[in-house]
């Protein structure tokens, strides 16, 4: 009993790594979900017990329920997990349980982190648990019986601040999920130097508005506009990767193209010479293979690439267009077309004007319906805001032999078969663009 866990929830992609690593750290782990998917299947693969729909009969003698912050308090196990006395906790208040003894090599920011913490995984020793599908390990968590931790520290919920980081690494600290710190920038602000402030060791990217204002806080920083040089995409067998020069460390390359995969490489790499020799660094970034749904190349040939990515905030949209445009100059690609699905209306009202903007560049617009991951519909008026751009409204697309159809009323309106098409949201446009909904 005493080491047994249940998670509620298990389906999310913060949440079932978690699982995973206390799996294998011995614990007798057992989940649960609204529905099945891909995250609950794998899991199933791996030997941990997942139930859906979610039922009162789940909770048995389990010693503590994990829960994700989407689950409300009514929750039927939870309910149940309550009326057995078990011990409750939220994810954020599990983190110093699971991280406790550990070296921690937190990595936080409102855009990159997950792409940084795979990059420092592939440096450092260690476990891995990150927000996403790292394609070196194939899941969103690796197991090393190692005191080292590479863990993706989520400012969402301030959970980063039960992270107790030995390294804090950030890559940015732009307002993000206001709704959290009541829209109090202070409140946010706070929470970010608290987190920073925590850790031994301090990485930051100092030309971000809020970091560059920490000069009282002794740390390592980043200068990206000046600390990067030589910037260079190269194709390799079709596949984009950056070589820079940084600091007068030498030249480095990594996969993925663009500034900011330049940059987050960078404060890795200054993170993980801290720990270890800088030829060793230089070699081991080399593993790093992307992760699934950030700039993820699902198909090419000749004529056409098409490309998923989870970007959902204008400040992504606009890095990932960059990169786009880039990269289908250099695979001699006429075109790019991006496929938009808007997440959540708060988001897209929140950052409208900046929606309006981060597009610039692109050949051709697709939008569709915002995935309101639970919030109630509002009105917004996409054709006049975006009518810049001439686009394209539809009720979602499906990959079908090489080509993308863009459906709407359950009738093809355009084919998308040539030049580069990229998907963009953290809606479930990803499975829509794999042919898996």
């Amino acid at each position: 009993m005493e080491n047994k866990i249940h998670f509620i929830g298990i389906g999310g992609i913060g949440l079932s790594a978690l699982a995973r690593f206390l799996k294998k750290n011995g614990y007798e782990v057992s989940g649960s979900d609204m529905r099945d998917s891909h995250i609950t299947r794998m899991l199933q693969d791996e030997g941990i017990r997942v139930s859906t729909p979610q039922s009162a009969s789940n909770i048995t003698d389990q010693s503590i329920v994990i829960h994700s912050a989407a689950v409300m308090m009514d929750n039927v196990e939870l309910v149940e997990a309550k009326k057995k006395g078990m011990l409750i906790l939220s994810r954020k208040d599990s983190l110093p349980f699971i991280l406790k003894g550990k070296k921690v090599y937190a990595v936080a920011g409102a855009h990159g982190k997950s792409t940084t913490s795979a990059m420092l995984a592939s440096i450092i020793d260690g476990s891995v648990l990150i927000g996403a599908e790292s394609k070196q390990f194939g899941s969103n968590m690796h197991f090393e019986d190692s005191e080292n931790i590479i863990f993706e520290a989520d400012e969402s919920d301030s959970s980063f601040l039960n992270t107790n980081p030995h390294i804090a690494l950030v890559t940015n600290a732009e307002p993000e999920h206001m709704e959290h710190y009541d829209h109090d920038l202070d409140k946010f602000y706070d929470a970010y130097r608290t987190f920073i402030q925590k850790a031994k060791i301090r990485v930051l990217n100092a030309e971000d508005e809020f970091l560059s204002t920490l000069s009282d806080i002794e740390a390592i920083r980043l200068y990206p506009s000046r600390d990067i040089q030589n910037l260079k995409t190269i194709i390799r067998d079709g596949e984009p990767y950056t070589s820079f020069v940084l600091k007068d460390l030498g030249t480095f390359e990594v996969f993925g193209v663009g500034e900011h995969i330049a940059i987050n490489a960078s404060l890795s790499i200054l993170a993980a010479i801290t720990q270890n020799p800088l030829e060793e660094v230089r070699d081991r970034l080399k593993d790093y293979k992307g992760i699934k749904k950030r700039f993820d190349i699902l198909e090419r040939d000749e004529s056409h690439v098409l490309i998923d990515d989870y970007a959902h905030h204008p400040t992504e949209i606009e890095a990932t267009i960059k990169s786009a445009r880039k990269y289908a100059k250099l695979l001699g690609l006429k075109k790019v077309v991006a496929i938009w699905q808007p997440h959540k209306y708060s988001r897209t009202i929140e950052n409208l004007e900046k929606f309006k903007e981060c597009f610039a560049g692109i050949d051709s617009l697709v939008i569709l319906p915002v995935y309101a991951a639970g919030e109630k519909e509002v009105d917004i008026d996409f054709k006049e805001h975006f009518k810049r751009y001439d686009p394209i409204f539809a009720d979602k697309v499906a990959n079908d032999k090489h080509q993308i159809r863009v459906l709407k009323d359950q009738k093809s309106i355009q084919d998308l078969k040539d030049g580069l098409i990229i998907g963009l949201g953290a809606g479930d446009i990803t499975y829509q663009l794999r042919g898996e909904n």
